[in-house]
C-alpha cells in the first residue's frame, strides 16, 4: 500500500463536519446525515422567535463564519420556496431577523446575488430572481436544492450530467499516461477496497470523490476538469441509492477496479463502458438515462 492510500485511510475518519469533497474535503455534510438532524423548513415570517439562533447554529456546525452562516439560511430559504421569486429582502429585517449587522447582511446578499438568487437594483432594492436565474450549477445551490422539495429533481438531473459527463471523461482519460495519476486512482481503489471491509463508510466515500475527481482530471480536457465539482456534489448529497457509488458494495468497487485497470492499459472503450456500468448499478438509473446499446 502506498504512503499516500495508508495517509487517506488514518486521516479520513468521521468529523463533527462530515464529508467534502477532493481538495476542500469538510466542505459538505455527508450525505447519511439523518434529515432530522437538518434545520426543518425556513420560516421568514413565522412565529418562531429563535429563527435567527436556529440558522446561526445550523450553519455554525460547518465551520463558516457570521456572513457565510447567513448565506446558508437564505440560500437555503430561496431555494426551497420560502422566498418565493421577486420576493423583497429588506437589509434591515434581515439584520433584525438573524441578530446579524448590516455588513453581514451586505456581504451576504452579493454572495447570494453571484449565485443568482437575487439581484439587487437602483430604486427597486434586493429582490429574489426566478430559479430559471440561478446557477444551478454552483455547489451550494445543487447541496440546498439536494435537501430541499427540489430533492428529486435534483438527483435526477445530477445523474444525467454525470452521464454525460463521466463515461466521455474515461474514455479521454485513456488516452493519458500520467503514472502518478494513474497510482493515485489505484491507491483510492484500494483504499476503497479496505474501507468496504472494514465497514467505513465514510472513507469509502471520500476515496470515492477523489477516484471520480482524478478521472476527470486526467481526462485533459479543461472545461470537463470545470465541471469536476459538479461530480463531487453528486456523490455527496442524500436521497436514496440511484448510482453504484452511493453506497458501499462489492459491485461498486469492481467496476472502480476494471475503470482503473482500463485507463492504465490505456483502454478507452473498457473504461467507457465499465464507467456505464458503474452508473447503472442500480435499476433505477435505467429511468433516468437509458443505457446505449452497444454497436
Amino acid at each position: 500500500m502506498s504512503t499516500l492510500a495508508h495517509t487517506m485511510m488514518t486521516a479520513a475518519r468521521p468529523t463533527e463536519n462530515g464529508l467534502a469533497g477532493p481538495g476542500d474535503l469538510d466542505r459538505y455534510s455527508y450525505g447519511g446525515t439523518p434529515a432530522t438532524d437538518r434545520v426543518g423548513p425556513p420560516s421568514w415570517d413565522g412565529s418562531d422567535a429563535e429563527l435567527g439562533r436556529v440558522g446561526r447554529r445550523a450553519a455554525g456546525s460547518r465551520g463558516r463564519g457570521l456572513h457565510g452562516q447567513l448565506v446558508q439560511q437564505l440560500g437555503q430559504m430561496i431555494v426551497s420556496g420560502d422566498l418565493g421569486a421577486d420576493r423583497p429582502l429588506v437589509p434591515e429585517e434581515i439584520g433584525q431577523r438573524f441578530e446579524v449587522s448590516r455588513t453581514v447582511v451586505r456581504e451576504s446578499l452579493r454572495v447570494l446575488e453571484a449565485k443568482g438568487l437575487v439581484s439587487a437594483r437602483p430604486n427597486v432594492g434586493t429582490r429574489v430572481r426566478p430559479v430559471s436565474d440561478w446557477n444551478l450549477l454552483d455547489p451550494d445551490i445543487i447541496e440546498w436544492r439536494a435537501f430541499g422539495p427540489q430533492r428529486e429533481d435534483q438527483r435526477r438531473e445530477l445523474n444525467e450530467l454525470r452521464w454525460t459527463i463521466e463515461p466521455l471523461a474515461a474514455r479521454l482519460a485513456a488516452g493519458h499516461g500520467r503514472e502518478d495519476v494513474q497510482q493515485r486512482l489505484g491507491d483510492m481503489v484500494e483504499i476503497m477496497g479496505h474501507s468496504l471491509t472494514q465497514g467505513d463508510v465514510l472513507t469509502f466515500s471520500r476515496a470515492d470523490a477523489e477516484f471520480h475527481s482524478l478521472l476527470i482530471q486526467l481526462a485533459g480536457n479543461r472545461m470537463l476538469e470545470h465541471l469536476a465539482g459538479i461530480v463531487s456534489a453528486a456523490l455527496q448529497v442524500s436521497g436514496g441509492p440511484v448510482t453504484g457509488c452511493d453506497r458501499p458494495t462489492e459491485v461498486s468497487l469492481s467496476h472502480h477496479a476494471r475503470i482503473a485497470d482500463a485507463l492504465a492499459a490505456g483502454d478507452g472503450q473498457a473504461a467507457e463502458s465499465a464507467m456505464r456500468q458503474l452508473l447503472t448499478v442500480h435499476p433505477e438509473v435505467e429511468r433516468v438515462v437509458p443505457a446505449p446499446r452497444e454497436h
